[in-house]
């Protein structure tokens, strides 16, 4: 990784986290115009590993790291030391019936802002790749 951190799982942590990422971010000249994006699906992944990931207890710690790879993309991962989730189980907030629900927003936004989007250790661990 180029860049690894660990914050407490606390709100009010993301933006310094996020504004050191972009700030990485626009050095490499990599996904240039594409920081709107990559900003948003980091912001969304932190807070959900600190809310749900950390259950808001500040005595845990999210880490999270990010990486250029030679095709001019960014590679992010956050984990975080939850139970983890599946995420086929993530109700849509664009069907019917999910509209004026508050959970999956972060998800559904994550999936529509980055290239790729996987999860590992049961959820635990999200990668997020822009090119």
């Amino acid at each position: 990784m180029q860049f690894e951190t660990t914050l407490p799982a606390e709100i009010s942590a993301i933006s310094d986290a996020v504004d050191a990422v972009l700030g990485l971010v626009r050095n490499s000249g990599r996904a240039h115009g594409k920081e709107f994006e990559i900003e948003m699906a980091l912001r969304e992944a932190l807070a959900n590993a600190i809310v749900h990931g950390c259950q808001s207890d500040p005595t845990k710690y999210v880490e999270f790291g990010m990486d250029f790879n030679d095709a001019g993309g960014i590679l992010i991962v956050v984990r975080d030391p939850g139970p983890g989730f599946d995420p086929a189980l993530v109700p849509s907030p664009t069907l019917a019936g999910n509209l004026h629900s508050e959970h999956g927003r972060g998800v559904f936004l994550i999936h529509t802002l980055m290239d790729e989007v996987r999860y590992e250790r049961g959820g635990t661990e999200i990668h997020m790749r822009k090119y």
